[in-house]
């Protein structure tokens, strides 16, 4: 079977970069309208496309056509006759709404409970889960799981804003819960000048302070999102700066947000997002905090693991995917690309060549392009010089 050249569908959310995905793709820039996402993978919501004999066919309709030769035997007795997971480069120019993402079984339960009532209100889109990782492709910020409630108690109660004490006092006692849901309840006629309290407060904190980080978090999410308690609500996060190569690990209930930078992020192929600030979209306060975990995450960062020289992979604890990274230096033989089921390579440097098309040449992708390999192709070697990332079920 052959491999496919595909066509990503990119998302144009307002807080996406006008040159970051077109630079990787070595198209002019900046771009008329910002460019958010480029998807890759068979969600409904905008699936890729390969190239057919009549045009483009979309690999949910290519995958419709045969589930088990594209997919195999064991991901469709798993996961019925779909892709499970999603892959994308991210581009963000300016911070995402504050989010997280059921767990699988009451993601399950919640979409049935919401389709059974048409009074429901309407926070899911499927009964997936929705875990996702990120790996930095340039330097990248993000906010990721909650840091110690008596550092994010130090840094609020340094704003010297009384009325933030019930706050403090409750992550001084180790609750953030409750910190969480005062700051998303605080009333809606008082959220602006509170905000704007606290801005104040934080242009007067020196640049050696050694709350200076969170001062400058304050100040560069209420310049984009006036008035939102998630300003504050960011202030109980761990703030992460990622090098190039690195990851970040957001399993279900973890709160968190990006706010810069150029990614290859793979996740669980669901649509189901629980926003909780930093968004001008609606926030249903009862359901993110059912969903939310409360557990400090002492270490954001996922480390990758070598497998074997110029390939690398990060563990993570889903059946639905797994990432590896493959540095091709045009002088090692060609090796193989990890897994043997439907599989994603997107090239990020370089130029390199994979399978074989359907008139039989090899598919050469450059920087930004990608190709689908079903199951049914079986083994393939990719060759060249550059990096790519592979997307692919686990074994």
């Amino acid at each position: 079977m052959t491999v496919y050249p595909l066509t990503g569908a990119i998302r144009p959310y307002a807080w996406g970069s006008r040159t970051a995905i077109a630079e990787l793709q070595g198209r002019p820039a900046p771009t008329e309208d910002p460019e958010a996402e480029l998807w890759l993978g068979a969600h409904p919501g905008d699936p890729s496309t390969v190239p057919g004999t009549d045009g483009p066919v979309d690999l949910i309709a290519l995958i419709g056509g045969d589930p088990a030769g594209q997919l195999g035997d064991d991901v469709v007795a798993t996961f019925g006759a779909r892709l499970p997971y999603l892959m994308k480069v991210l581009a963000a120019a300016a911070p995402l709404s504050l989010q997280a993402h059921p767990d699988a079984a009451y993601a399950k339960a919640a979409y049935a409970r919401q389709e059974a009532d048409p009074a429901a209100p309407k926070n899911y889109t499927d009964a997936n889960h929705k875990p996702e990782m990120l790996v930095a492709l340039t330097p990248f910020e993000a906010l990721c799981g909650f840091r110690n409630p008596a550092i994010a108690a130090a840094a609020i109660a340094g704003f010297q804003v009384p009325r933030l004490e019930p706050v403090v006092t409750a992550l001084t006692g180790g609750d953030l819960a409750e910190a969480v849901r005062l700051l998303l309840t605080w009333p809606a006629g008082d959220r602006g000048p509170l905000i704007d309290e606290v801005v104040a407060a934080a242009r007067a904190v020196p640049g050696d302070h050694e709350h200076a980080d969170s001062a400058t978090l304050v100040l560069d999410l209420a310049r984009h999102y006036p008035g939102d308690p998630g300003v504050l609500v960011a202030l109980l996060l761990n703030r992460v700066r990622l090098a190039p190569g690195e990851a970040i690990w957001m399993p279900a209930g973890n709160l968190h947000a990006y706010l810069s930078g150029l990614g290859v992020e793979l996740m669980a192929a669901s649509d189901n997002v629980l926003r909780g600030g930093l968004t001008p979209k609606r926030v249903d306060v009862d359901e993110l905090m059912r969903v939310l975990r409360f557990e400090v995450l002492d270490d954001p960062l996922l480390p990758a693991t070598p497998i074997e020289p110029g390939v690398d992979t990060w563990t993570v604890p889903v059946p639905d995917f797994v990432l590896y990274r493959i540095d091709l230096n045009g002088t090692r033989p060609p090796i193989e690309v990890p897994a043997h089921g439907p599989r994603i390579v997107l090239c990020v440097e370089g130029t390199v060549f994979t399978g074989q098309s359907e008139d039989g040449t090899p598919v050469e992708l450059t920087a930004g392009t990608a190709a689908y390999i079903p199951a049914a192709a079986g083994a393939i070697k990719v060759a060249g010089t550059g990096r790519l990332f592979v997307a692919a079920v686990p074994t």
